[in-house]
């Protein structure tokens, strides 16, 4: 029996390979590969999807975090309230910029940041807030934003979710091939509602001149390449209809009687489903089984950030973040992409459900 992946980008860009090509070719027909008018018309396409004044188009979505804490003036002894149960990207460029990562836990519920928790650790230092849209559902912005600081939206796993972008001073995305939307090679983008603040990363992406004769500042060489905005503009207009296809992909999941055998992801009817993550204290045996079936899975931040070597530094320890520690015992993300196959989804659950069964006692 045929394996079933995690996930299957080419079931997203395979039917739209003939204009894939034809407008990559028109990029190397054209001659111009750095920030040319692919770039700039994709940055006016996303910004016009996004609803906001303008984006700019950067290397990956680690350099979009770093360009906006940067035109922010966020820096040495400046601290960023933020997640452990995210990817080591949310953080790394917090320390990069010389600032503080605070951990703060994540809600037991939606595992997005939990505006009680990151509350209590704002202090005097406190510069910005750093929210994740975990796995496609957006965080709760409008809680977040109540702190009075401003807040910037890890969007790397949530395009085209309902709510994001508009309510913080920046979201970030990339554009890893297995994103929501995704590219042909990294690639990442910044969304600004403030339009001097985009303006500021846009010198920043590219050294801190706008001539490449005049430096204004010290800057960043992250640029967006032409090859890979060509096929952002092919995939963009099919994002809603993918993220459509997730989510109903997701809920065939429940009535196929997944939510029996784990703790389904709870729907607020925005979750984009960049993954589909369950939960199950008895993850390991349902991931073995899934393993011997040759169907694909993952556990995601099993080490939280808290708790990676690099940031040992910051001094927490385990049980500190004891809804952040229990999600990464426990979470496992299952198939799911757009178009996967209802055929495909019953062997799923019926893996899991020979799992579940052979822990119970005769």
């Amino acid at each position: 029996m045929a394996s079933i992946p995690l996930f299957n980008p080419k079931a997203q860009y395979g039917p739209l390979l003939p204009e894939l090509k034809e407008r990559m070719g028109a990029v190397l027909d054209g001659g111009r590969f750095i920030l040319g008018p692919e770039v700039r018309a994709f940055e006016d396409e996303a910004a016009a999807f996004l609803g906001v004044p303008q984006t700019i188009g950067v290397a990956n979505g680690t350099d979009a975090i770093s360009l906006v804490l940067n035109a922010l003036g966020i820096g040495a002894g400046d601290e960023v309230i933020c997640p452990a149960f995210t990817f080591y990207a949310t953080a790394e460029p917090i320390a990069q910029r010389g600032a503080v990562p605070v951990f703060a836990d994540v809600d037991p519920v939606t595992l997005n940041l939990d505006p009680a928790d990151a509350a209590r650790r704002v202090t005097e230092r406190t510069k910005a807030i750093l929210p994740v849209h975990l796995f496609g559902r957006p965080a709760p912005l409008g809680e977040l934003t109540g702190l009075g600081m401003p807040v910037v939206e890890d969007a790397a796993q949530a395009f085209g979710a309902e709510g994001i972008a508009t309510t913080g001073v920046a979201s970030t995305f990339s554009f890893y091939p297995t994103k929501n939307l995704g590219a042909l090679g990294d690639g990442g983008l910044v969304s600004v509602t403030d339009e001097e603040l985009g303006e500021r990363i846009r010198l920043l992406r590219f050294h801190g001149s706008r001539d490449k004769r005049d430096f204004q500042l010290v800057g960043y060489n992250s640029r967006l390449d032409e090859l890979q905005a060509a096929a952002l503009r092919v995939f963009l207009p099919h994002v809603a209809e993918w993220n459509r296809l997730r989510r109903e992909a997701a809920l065939r999941y429940a009535e196929l009687g997944l939510g029996e055998l784990v703790e389904l992801p709870p729907d607020d009817g925005r979750h984009v489903y960049h993954l589909f993550v369950v939960r199950t204290p008895e993850r390991d045996r349902v991931r073995a089984a899934l393993d011997e079936a040759g169907i694909g899975c993952a556990s995601y931040y099993v080490t939280p950030l808290h708790l990676q070597p690099a940031l040992a530094y910051l001094g927490y320890e385990a049980g500190s973040l004891p809804e952040t520690e229990r999600a990464s015992r426990e979470n496992l993300a299952l198939p799911l992409w757009p178009g996967i196959e209802p055929a495909a989804q019953e062997r799923v659950v019926g893996a899991v459900r020979s799992a579940v069964r052979e822990r119970v006692p005769s």
